[in-house]
């Protein structure tokens, strides 16, 4: 069980941890001991979640998003199984987080009668400016 916010829980069968042999350094340790994780979180049939975060939280994952509406992260920074582990539960956990959070609306806005006068004006004396830059005639 992991506990998001006050009112969301993902439940033990929504997500499957795999342990894999690591790569990168690490001596005969990385040759014997599976320390890398991979979680499998099955956002798609997650009763916690309403059908906004989903569509969020699919945007947030990107390529890590499956075509059966899973999420898929792995870890192997550390050369401990348990502290990879709890490394992967906390980005899952904030990635959730920030797919809770709706984006704010953006809302039209005209620019001032002032505004479009300065950048005309500005691009006028740009145009004059450079206008004056070419070849000098001798004759």
């Amino acid at each position: 069980m992991l506990r998001i916010s006050d009112d969301i829980i993902l439940q033990d069968w929504e997500m499957t941890e795999s342990f894999i042999r690591a790569s990168g350094p690490g001596g005969q340790n990385v040759n014997k001991v599976a320390t890398a994780v991979e979680l499998r979180f099955e956002a798609a049939r997650s009763p916690g979640l309403t059908p906004a975060v989903k569509a969020r939280l699919k945007r947030l994952a990107g390529r890590r998003w499956t075509k059966e509406g899973a999420i898929i992260l792995s870890c192997d920074e550390t050369r401990s199984q348990t502290r990879n582990r709890d490394i992967i539960r906390d980005r899952l956990a904030e990635l959730i987080r920030k797919a809770l959070v709706a984006p704010k609306r953006r809302i039209a806005t005209k620019p001032t009668r002032g505004s479009v006068r300065r950048r005309l004006d500005a691009k006028r004396q740009r145009s004059d400016l450079k206008s004056t830059r070419g070849k000098i005639d001798l004759d």
